[in-house]
């Protein structure tokens, strides 16, 4: 089975296709530049040059493909727009994938995206869903919270640097999951045939709110964070200025998506039927505190032998600095005493 991997260089997508290599699978992945994808070949995977915008280039990285795991989306960084790339980009990924013949096609979504029609990316994502069933294919959609990589970014390194951790307004509990399990429900998908034409939630152990998740970042730093609230209204404020500016849609589009981190409805669900159908066991899903555990552990460790040679090289310079040397050693022939 050759797999055709979209978003490959992002934070799920590097997983799957490591997930994918590991587990025996000839991997192609679509990159639009082969010089940030370096180390998806490193792994074994076949690089080709494409992008979803440009549906011409799509025909050649689907040739002899078995199936698509489309793990791509938009970033606030990138020129093009949520609508562009999440929108425009996946039907043309859809339709190519159509008509190259594709058995299986795995998409990612974001769990209650039909509840926020108000938010871009939540609707494009629910739109997309209508799309890819409609679209003949056989399908699997895994719906997903958050992912737990996040969290390092923003509560793990601001505690540990004494910088300002952003709130905003009634946090909601997410049921973050490490990107490592997802990519274990995608590959599994391609082979259980309960998952065809179907949708599933995949998601963590359970909720957690970001003061939940500060608390943990305390325990296990032993640092207080300091904890700074964004008013839910200055942020609608900031996103409606941003909209006057094209340069500033892409970033607007993404606060939106606050209103889902601080509506204070939880982003969960229950997974008990989902392990079964994919044969996965619960028990080796990673937990958000173990995922925590095990980041301030090597960071933690990691500061106390850069701490430990940076007084042994201050030790070293006050030393040489010192005016009272160590007297020579005395040779005993030299001094005239008998050494016996």
């Amino acid at each position: 089975m050759t797999l055709l991997i979209v978003g490959a260089t992002g934070t799920l997508g590097r997983q799957v296709a490591r997930r994918a290599i590991d587990e025996g699978y000839k991997v192609r992945c679509l990159v639009r530049s082969t010089k940030k994808a370096a180390f998806l070949k490193e792994w074994g995977a076949e690089l080709v040059l494409g992008d979803l915008c440009y549906p011409q280039t799509l025909t050649g990285a689907l040739e002899g493909v078995t199936a698509v795991i489309d793990a791509a989306t938009s970033r606030p960084t990138d020129s093009l727009s949520i609508k562009q790339v999440d929108w425009d980009g996946k039907v043309n990924l859809i339709q190519a994938a159509k008509a190259a013949g594709v058995e299986r096609f795995i998409f990612f979504s974001i769990l209650e995206a039909d509840k926020y029609p108000e938010v871009p990316l939540m609707e494009i994502k629910r739109c997309t869903e209508l799309f890819l069933a409609e679209s003949g294919l056989n399908y699997t959609i895994l719906r997903l919270a958050g992912f737990m990589q996040g969290l390092i970014g923003q509560y793990g390194i601001p505690i540990l640097e004494n910088q300002p951790v952003w709130v905003t307004g009634e946090s909601s509990p997410v049921a973050y999951m490490d990107t490592l399990d997802i990519a274990k429900f995608a590959i599994k998908a391609l082979n259980v045939a309960e998952t065809q034409k179907q949708t599933f939630p995949v998601v963590g152990t359970r909720a957690w709110s970001a003061e939940e998740i500060i608390r943990v970042c305390e325990r296990l730093s032993g640092k207080e964070a300091r904890i700074t609230r964004m008013p839910i209204n200055l942020l609608r404020a900031v996103r409606r200025f941003l909209r006057f500016f094209q340069w500033g849609w892409n970033v607007a589009d993404r606060l939106a998506f606050t209103e889902v981190l601080a509506s204070g409805k939880p982003l969960n669900a229950s997974m008990d039927e989902v392990y079964q159908v994919f044969g996965l066991d619960p028990q080796q899903t990673t937990t958000l505190e173990s995922y925590l555990q095990e980041y301030f552990s090597r960071i933690m460790k990691k500061l106390k032998e850069l701490d430990y040679e940076k007084n042994k090289t201050k030790k070293q310079k006050s030393n040489k600095k010192s005016p009272f040397k160590q007297p020579a050693k005395i040779n005993s022939q030299e001094s005239g005493v008998n050494g016996q």
